[in-house]
């Protein structure tokens, strides 16, 4: 089989990331864009892909692209997809839609446009008029159209990659575990330095900080939509699974803490973090930030301090801000990461940052302040 052209989907900001992982993955054969990254891989890499990306919202099939001006051409293009390649003749088939800059502009006539052509395929190879949709296997189709140019994906994840299956219960204003994942990834933090999050609510960073720390696969938990797939057999899934099994480094120590001023907030890590099988590792501590003593040198403070929407109100969330600030004067080794929306933050915290970056917590426009402290020392028998 000729190689795929796959899809990674990336938040607004986290391309980049999205891209270094999947160069650490080993796929170099690879292109950038907004909001998505375009690797080359076969029917093995999108189990591999799924299992292993933090910072991705879904690994997607490009079909195809072609330009589409008119309901006749969108037709055409897509029928001339060779669809049954993938699509069994009783599975189910949904078209989502999206326009962008684009004449067909009606989302709606664009799917219904689209499904027509790929039933006209698909009858013209499997002889028949009518096709059942329930043998319980997904292909979810996608007409992507930006600036008159039709893009078709088949989806293989389902349910976005965030859902790492550990969290069932969220506080108010969650954090995506893909964010999360992000975060501590731009931190450049390493298993051996201590991390501590003094508002982890319902404990998203210091868990997947313990996931990356112990190379867990976050996909390790949860199934995906292209299991069960002819083109993606159940062997290839057992592989990849053996394979991210094989690379756990459960033998290292984690010096990874938690604290949040609500008690139920801490409720909710803590049974977060017992189902994501750290309950040993990762400490949770009811804690005001001004009390906050984190242990350990050379330490990384990765937050997202709430702002507004969990602590009641602005005034409320900016005191907690420059109790955070106070705090780490005592910390002259430690760096600090924080993700907020408030535009006064280093005001607030008293510092500018050495570097600063724009992105997306779900459609909330944030910055993610970088505070740099010195990095540890060397290990001479490094």
């Amino acid at each position: 089989m000729d190689k795929l052209q796959l899809i990674a989907t990336a938040p607004m900001g986290l391309e980049a990331v999205v891209a270094r992982e999947l160069k650490d993955l080993g796929y170099t054969d690879q292109k950038v864009e907004n909001g998505r990254v375009i690797f080359t891989g076969g029917p093995e890499d999108i189990a591999r892909a799924n299992l292993w990306l933090r910072t991705s919202d879904r690994v997607l099939i490009k079909m195809a692209e072609f330009p589409a001006t008119t309901f006749e051409e969108l037709f055409e293009g897509t029928k001339a997809v060779n669809w049954p390649d993938w699509i069994p003749e009783d599975a189910e088939f949904p078209v989502e839609g999206r326009s962008h800059k684009s004449q067909l502009s009606s989302v709606p006539a664009c799917q219904s446009i689209v499904k027509k052509a790929v039933v006209e395929k698909m009858k013209s190879v499997y002889g028949t008029e009518w096709f059942h949709e329930d043998n319980g296997m997904r292909f979810v189709i996608e007409v992507w159209l930006l600036n008159d140019v039709a893009m078709l994906t088949l989806d293989t994840t389902g349910p976005g990659l965030h859902k790492r299956g550990y969290r069932k219960l969220v506080t108010e204003a969650p954090l995506k575990e893909t964010m999360a994942a992000a975060m501590v990834l731009l931190s450049r933090w390493r298993p051996e330095r201590p991390l501590y999050d003094p508002f982890c609510g319902s404990g998203t960073i210091p868990i997947e900080a313990a996931m990356i720390g112990w190379n867990i696969a976050p996909g390790l938990r949860r199934t995906f939509n292209s299991e069960g797939w002819p083109m993606v057999p159940e062997e290839l899934w057992e592989r990849a699974r053996e394979e991210a099994f094989d690379s756990v480094k459960d033998n290292i120590p984690l010096q990874i803490t938690g604290s949040d001023i609500d008690p139920q907030a801490l409720e909710i890590a803590a049974a977060a973090v017992k189902k994501a099988g750290f309950a040993k590792d990762i400490k949770l501590q009811q804690m005001a930030v001004s009390r906050i003593k984190p242990e350990g040198d050379y330490g990384c403070i990765i937050t997202n301090p709430p702002y507004g929407a969990r602590l009641g109100d602005e005034d409320d969330a900016e005191k907690a801000i420059r109790q955070l600030g106070l705090s780490a004067l005592y910390l002259p080794t430690w760096s600090m990461f924080a993700l907020t929306q408030s535009r006064t933050f280093e005001d607030t915290i008293g510092r500018k940052a050495d570097k600063k970056r724009k992105l997306f917590n779900g459609r909330i426009e944030c910055a993610f302040y970088q505070f740099f402290g010195p990095l540890p020392p060397l290990n001479k028998s490094e």
